[in-house]
C-alpha cells in the first residue's frame, strides 16, 4: 500500500455484529447477536414487490422518494402522532436508517463541531461524526436503568455543540424516553443552537401499553430535528434497506443535497410496494404487541437462570447481567459462550467508545418461537 495513504478511521475495524455472527457460523451456535428476524417476511409484501417489478418500476425513482410512499409516511405520522408532515418538502426516502443517519450528520457537522452521543449507542454514530471532522462527546449511561442526568447534559452544551444524537427506543438498552426527558431536552435546545438527530427506527416497537414517542410531535424539537425511521425494522425486511428522514424544510433541502450524491434514489418497486402495504394501518399500529409477546416469552423462560434480566421498554432486544456467573470481560465471555455453549450474544461494551464493561450482554428476540425455545434451553443450562 502507498505509504502516503492515511486512514480516515484508523481505529475502526470490523463491527462486533459481523464478528459475533461469523463466530456463530464457525461454531454452529445459535445467533441471537445481530438484530434481524429469522421468520419469513409477509408473503403479501413480497408479492407486491413482484407486482411492481413486473409493471415497470425498475428505473431510477424520484430522488426524494416516490410520491405514494411519501404520502403514506405522512399518513403514518398522522395516525400515530396526529401531526401533519409536508410530503414534498419534509420527507426523504433513504437507503435504510443508517444512510439517513450518515446523511443527517454530514448535513450539519463541520470540522471542530461537538456532537453529544448518549452511550451505549448504535455503533455508526461516532465514526460518522469523526469522518466529517466533528468531536464526539460521549454521555455515559449506566445499568440497570440507563437514566439520563439532564443537568449533566446541560452543562456539556456550549457554543460548539452542533448536534445531539438520541435513539428512542434505545438500542441496546430497550429504554424509552419519558415526557420528563422530552421536557428536559426541549429546555436545553431552546437555549442553544444545537440540532437533534432522533434515531427512531424502533418507534413502533414499544411495550406494556405505552405509545410510540417521536420528536416530530413536539414543535420546538421538531423544528431543529432530523427524525430517522426504518421500514426494515418495521416490516421485518432489514435486507431491503429502505428508511426515511423527516426534517423541517430548510434541513431537508440541505439533507437532499447530500442524499442525491450519496445514493440518489431508492429501489422504486420496493417503495411502491411499501406504500401499498402501509394502507393497512394495523400493520404498524399493533406491532408492539407482536414483539411484546416475544419479549415476555423469553423473559419468562430464563427467569430462573443465572442471568439477571434488565428491563426492556422497547426495541427487540433484552439485556442480561451475567455477573453472578463470571467476572470475565463481556467480550471474552461472549466469545466463550459461542465456543462452549453454542449461543451468540452481543457484549454491551461494544456500544461504548470507552468499551465500558458492566457484565451485560444483549439478546435479540426477533425470532421464531422455536428459536426462542432453543435459546431458553441454552441459557438455562449455563
Amino acid at each position: 500500500m502507498n505509504s502516503k495513504f492515511q486512514s480516515k478511521l484508523p481505529e475502526v475495524g470490523t463491527t462486533i455484529f459481523s464478528k459475533m455472527s461469523a463466530l456463530a457460523q464457525q461454531y454452529g451456535a445459535l445467533n441471537l447477536a445481530q438484530g434481524f428476524p429469522d421468520y419469513d417476511t409477509d408473503p403479501d409484501l413480497i408479492d407486491l414487490v413482484h407486482t411492481y417489478m413486473h409493471t415497470g418500476f425498475n428505473q431510477y425513482a424520484l430522488m426524494p422518494g416516490v410520491l405514494p410512499l411519501r404520502e403514506k409516511i405522512a399518513e403514518k405520522v398522522w395516525n400515530t402522532h396526529q401531526v401533519h408532515v409536508d410530503v414534498n418538502d419534509e420527507i426523504t426516502v433513504t437507503s435504510g436508517g443508517t444512510q439517513a443517519i450518515f446523511t443527517a450528520i454530514a448535513t450539519v457537522v463541520n470540522i471542530g463541531d461537538e456532537v453529544l452521543i448518549f452511550e451505549p449507542a448504535y455503533d455508526c454514530y461516532a465514526p460518522t461524526v469523526k469522518l466529517f471532522g466533528g468531536k464526539v462527546i460521549p454521555i455515559t449511561l449506566l445499568a440497570p436503568d440507563f437514566a439520563i442526568d439532564w443537568d449533566y447534559v446541560k452543562n456539556l452544551v456550549n457554543g460548539k455543540t452542533k448536534l445531539i444524537i438520541i435513539n428512542n427506543p434505545n438500542n441496546p438498552t430497550g429504554r424509552q424516553l419519558q415526557r420528563a426527558d422530552i421536557d428536559a431536552l426541549t429546555a436545553i435546545v431552546t437555549s442553544s443552537n444545537a440540532f437533534i438527530l432522533s434515531d427512531e427506527v424502533y418507534e413502533h416497537l414499544v411495550f406494556d401499553g405505552t405509545a410510540p414517542i417521536s420528536l416530530v410531535a413536539y414543535p420546538v424539537l421538531r423544528e431543529r430535528s432530523f427524525v430517522i425511521a426504518s421500514f426494515g425494522k418495521l416490516f421485518h425486511v432489514t435486507g431491503w434497506k429502505v428508511g426515511y428522514c423527516i426534517a423541517p424544510v430548510e434541513l431537508t433541502r440541505e439533507f437532499r443535497k447530500i442524499h442525491q450524491y450519496n445514493v440518489f434514489s431508492v429501489n422504486g418497486a420496493v417503495q411502491m410496494a411499501l406504500a401499498k402495504y402501509l394502507e393497512e394501518t394495523n400493520r404498524y399500529l399493533n406491532l408492539g404487541h407482536f414483539f411484546e409477546e416475544k419479549r415476555n416469552y423469553l423473559v419468562k423462560g430464563i427467569a430462573n437462570s443465572k442471568f439477571t434480566v434488565l428491563p426492556s421498554e422497547g426495541t427487540y432486544f433484552i439485556n442480561v447481567d451475567y455477573g453472578a456467573i463470571s467476572s470475565e470481560h463481556d467480550l471474552t465471555y461472549s466469545e466463550r459462550l459461542v465456543v462452549e455453549n453454542k449461543v451468540a450474544l452481543i457484549p454491551i461494551s461494544a456500544f461504548y467508545t470507552s468499551n465500558l464493561d458492566q457484565y451485560i450482554l444483549r439478546i435479540c428476540f426477533a425470532k421464531r418461537t422455536e428459536t426462542l425455545t432453543q435459546a431458553i434451553d441454552l441459557l438455562n443450562n449455563i
